[in-house]
């Protein structure tokens, strides 16, 4: 069976790429900081019957990045990386005069080292796979000036730049930066507190994802919006 590490995966959109790969008979390597809801959804996703590992951590801790891949060598190897997890810079979000530089490390930290670290422990075995793939999520705030998006929208267009010279460094692997597009999650809820208006679950745009996996385009950046509009 494949096997994917997931960060980010007790809750939202990690949580339901994490079901819907084990749906199709992934073997998985899930990743939060909170070990309770990472148990939970571990044991929700565990129930398709695929093999499910979970690990509580910081992805900003190398040794819990080599901890994860030492769990999907287990497993049998690595075949996907999705760099899910996020930190926001700031809780609600507020204009660049008011963001905390400490709060912009911590995005930094949290969205484009950590997932360059974890990219380079996985490194042999992608290679090694029949079909190595990395996905990273990113945000339309990545190529949109947004007011009090700013270090947010930093992190994400360094990761997107990230993907896009990994891409070049490993013609062997598929590199997919993905922009999910507006949804219900925890996240945004922190971000922009007072906006309650409706937005779809994170379960609507997995398709989107499976989609990158069964068609293997060339690496580059998505919208997951546009890949479910052209699939209709």
């Amino acid at each position: 069976m494949p096997v994917a590490i997931i960060t980010g995966a007790s809750k939202g959109l990690g949580e339901a790429l994490a079901r819907g790969l084990a749906e199709r008979g992934w073997d998985l390597v899930l990743d939060a900081r909170d070990p309770v809801p990472l148990a939970e959804a571990a044991g929700l996703v565990s129930a398709h019957g695929t093999r499910v590992t979970a690990l509580p951590g910081d992805v900003t801790d190398a040794a819990h990045r080599v901890e994860l891949v030492a769990a999907a060598r287990r497993l049998g190897g690595v075949d996907l990386v999705v760099h899910n997890a996020s930190a926001l810079g700031a809780e609600p979000l507020v204009r660049l005069e008011e963001l905390p530089l400490d709060g912009l490390r911590r995005a930094l930290e949290v969205n484009v080292v950590a997932a360059l670290g974890l990219v380079r422990e996985a490194l042999p075995l992608l290679r090694a796979a029949a079909a190595g793939a990395v996905l990273v999520v990113s945000s339309d705030a990545a190529v949109e000036a947004y007011p009090t998006w700013g270090g947010y929208g930093a992190s994400k267009a360094a990761l997107d730049q990230l993907a896009a010279v990994l891409a070049v460094e490993e013609p062997g692997l598929r590199v997919w930066s993905v922009d999910p597009g507006d949804m219900a999650t925890d996240l945004y809820a922190a971000a922009v507190p007072d906006d309650d208006g409706p937005r779809p679950e994170p379960a609507r745009v997995v398709p989107a994802f499976l989609r990158l996996l069964d068609e293997r385009p060339a690496s580059g950046r998505h919208a997951a919006p546009a890949l479910l509009e052209e699939r209709r």
